[in-house]
């Protein structure tokens, strides 16, 4: 059984720079073809700033901490029996390139199903651009299959 007592642990925030080339790859890698999301012109006229983020691009910053998944080592699970259970976004704000975005995320639940086979853990996030205002928020939920 995953140890309970790690609900409400905080993992160390970290900060992100987000890149108008890794914007435009990501509208490419997700089938993305409005042109706001990779050229600065389209998305001027459009009335953005600059180039903004694509929806769901805030599981990219996840992948920037300093550790791949740090859910995995802090509750010792083995990635072989890890599924993806869920994902949710929640858009405060918008996310531009040349932002510099800070995640914190915390362990927010662990609850078990069928006696023990699944346990589940419920993972909060939440992501601040450079000038302190929250932009957004997720949730994601593992499966440790036993």
């Amino acid at each position: 059984m995953l140890d309970k007592n790690k609900i409400g642990h905080e993992f160390p925030s970290f900060t992100a720079e987000i890149e108008k080339g890794r914007l435009r790859f990501f509208a490419k890698a997700i089938g993305e073809t409005n042109p706001i999301y990779t050229d600065e012109g389209a998305a001027q006229a459009a009335g953005y700033r600059t180039i903004p983020a694509p929806p769901t691009f805030m599981f990219s910053v996840d992948l920037e901490g300093p550790e791949l998944l740090p859910v995995l080592k802090l509750l010792e699970l083995d990635l072989g029996r890890v599924l993806h259970g869920s994902q949710t976004f929640e858009y405060l704000g918008q996310v531009y390139a040349g932002d510099r975005i800070t995640q914190q995320s915390k362990i927010a639940d662990i609850f078990d199903k069928k006696g023990g086979a699944l346990e589940f853990v419920v993972q909060k996030s939440t992501y601040t651009n450079q000038n302190g205002e929250l932009v957004g928020t997720a949730q994601q939920t593992l499966v440790y299959r036993n």
